[in-house]
């Protein structure tokens, strides 16, 4: 690990309650295509929640330093990044909607926040965001997959996917905050 992608446990602290709040909005999207089992939906919403109120209790515990965007370039970069994400939501809800084709709406978004973790990383001194990208862009792929090859709505597994992508890292970004270790 070198100075250059190093992060405090502040920093992971705020990115697992940022990955757990969104994980469990995943799971709640998942709620649109699922008929049953929408309880493991409901179990996966809690825990990305707690996993997000725990790092927030840690991130008021642990020292203040911030090593992650510290430099402005960096905190240019990541509004860009964010604000370009926000436009290709929007531009794409858009078009799916005027197209009719609504139901593919949240394997857009998947896919466009899985592509926003690539040059999110850097700013954010994260590389753990490179795998988390990765994972995310395969579920949305998937979620394109199985919803046109079945009845299975697009929404129900683009949701489980991003709720398990981003839970999962949401949880691993909290245990490095509370380890104070940087594995990566």
């Amino acid at each position: 690990m070198t100075d250059e992608w190093r992060q405090t446990r502040l920093d992971h602290a705020i990115t697992a309650i940022i990955l757990g709040f969104f994980a469990s909005a995943w799971f709640g999207w998942a709620h649109a295509g699922v008929m049953s089992g929408a309880v493991l939906l409901d179990v996966g919403s809690v825990l990305a929640v707690l996993v997000a109120i725990a790092a927030l209790v840690t991130a008021f515990r642990v020292p203040r330093e911030r090593a992650a965007m510290r430099d402005p370039a960096q905190g240019r970069r990541y509004g860009i990044t964010v604000g370009i994400e926000f436009a290709l939501i929007v531009l794409g809800a858009v078009v799916l909607g005027v197209s009719g084709a609504q139901p593919w709406l949240a394997v857009w978004v998947l896919a466009v926040v899985g592509v926003h973790f690539v040059p999110l990383a850097r700013p954010l001194n994260n590389r753990a965001l490179y795998p988390l990208a990765i994972l995310t862009c395969l579920a949305a792929i998937v979620a394109l997959i199985v919803g046109l090859a079945s009845t299975v709505e697009p929404a129900a597994v683009a949701g489980i996917g991003g709720g398990l992508a981003l839970g999962g890292f949401a949880g691993y970004d909290l245990y490095r905050a509370l380890a104070g270790q940087d594995p990566t």
